[in-house]
């Protein structure tokens, strides 16, 4: 048994006016942190305020989720974007929703990229220090969420923003410890008994096996199910289960322990 604490998180609020992309609301029953569209790739005010308003009845953290500006690509293309000009778009969403967020009575209490973003900035030094120069100009007590070692956990660092280990339930690894990209076939975890026994590994044993067979460290203090993966709900509530079952403590990101 353990008494590590981490937060389960989801990718949410990424329908836009008419369309609904997820089970929002049933997913805020079960995770601890709402990684929140902020209408860059998905979302829009009505979206993000409705958003805001469930998580805050539920103690569910809430935190930005920003992205290139690519509403059509659902912030899965790389846009080739001045690192100030990323910097500002970033900023911009994080003010955005924080003031829904605040209108909720509650705020935003981390940042994390998505997509293309999230991707190539774990190797791309520019978009890299776009993120955390956003994070610092609008708060630089707010957490950013990041895989370790990339450029942007090393930049966090050195610009004195909290970086958080974030790892991936639902998405497969390449031998390098990185996400394999979307495109491959086997991109996707889609067995909620398997994505659960990840989790619980990733926590406990600080590691999972990648796509090629090996096994990776991987350190994981934010645990994220995608919201538009298929039966995302049943591996959220699978995996609740089994980090409770294990004896790890799920609380919102902003109750984290450094």
């Amino acid at each position: 048994m353990t008494s590590v604490e981490v937060a389960l998180t989801t990718d949410i609020g990424e329908g836009f006016g008419r369309w609904v992309l997820a089970d929002d609301d049933a997913l805020l029953d079960v995770v601890t942190s709402a990684n929140v569209a902020c209408g860059f790739h998905a979302g829009d005010p009505d979206i993000m305020r409705r958003t805001c308003e469930r998580a805050a009845r539920n103690g569910v953290a809430v935190g930005a989720q920003v992205s290139y500006r690519d509403l059509a690509g659902f912030g899965r293309r790389y846009v080739a974007v001045p690192g100030e000009t990323l910097a500002n778009d970033l900023l911009y969403q994080i003010g955005a929703l924080d003031a829904f967020a605040r209108a909720a009575g509650t705020r935003v209490s981390y940042v994390r990229a998505h997509g293309a973003l999230y991707n190539v900035a774990a190797t791309n030094e520019e978009h890299a220090a776009a993120i955390v120069e956003a994070v610092r100009l609008w708060d630089p007590g707010l957490p950013v969420l990041a895989q370790v070692g990339t450029a942007t956990w090393k930049h966090a660092e050195r610009a004195g923003v909290r970086a958080i280990a974030e790892a991936f339930v639902d998405r497969a690894y390449t031998g390098d410890g990185l996400l394999l990209p979307r495109t491959h076939p086997e991109a996707l975890l889609g067995d909620a008994d398997e994505a659960a026994a990840r989790a619980v590994r990733i926590v406990t044993d600080r590691e999972l096996t990648a796509i090629d067979g090996e096994t990776v460290t991987v350190d994981g203090r934010a645990l994220l199910v995608h919201s538009d993966t298929p039966g995302a709900l049943a591996i959220a509530t699978r995996t609740r289960r089994a980090l409770l079952d294990a004896g790890i403590r799920l609380v919102p990101l902003s109750e984290l322990a450094p």
